[in-house]
């Protein structure tokens, strides 16, 4: 019943399902990564845009760096908040690590086999 934007900050342990009934209604959906080796974020990002087809801003929060951005796009997230202590202009480069993929992905529906013309 709010007029203006709204957004949810989802932790690790609160899952795309949390949402999934009024992800239509949300223009951000921040996800939290709280350390490099937590991934939780990734599959909460996927299954917003392919399962619960959330179309609004995605954003990646906390243990956010150069390392983490391309994985992150291809599974959907479409903003980052870059940790305080990194460079964004270096970690922007993260995305452009790879030319290609192999699997299809959030950003990629088809994999490399259906894309190659022969």
């Amino acid at each position: 019943r709010h007029s203006g934007r709204k957004g949810v900050r989802l932790k690790p342990d609160q899952f795309a399902e949390t949402i999934a009934d009024i992800a239509s209604q949300l223009d951000l959906v921040a996800v939290e990564f709280p350390a490099f080796a937590d991934g939780r974020g990734y599959s909460t990002a996927y299954l917003l845009r392919q399962r619960y087809g959330y179309t609004g801003e995605l954003r990646a929060v906390g243990d956010v760096f150069k390392d983490t951005l391309f994985y992150q796009k291809r599974v959907g997230f479409d903003a980052f908040a870059i940790r305080d202590d990194k460079n964004a202009e270096i970690a922007l480069q993260g995305l452009q690590d790879f030319s290609e993929v192999y699997h299809a992905s959030a950003d990629q529906s088809s994999p490399l086999f259906r894309r190659r013309t022969i």
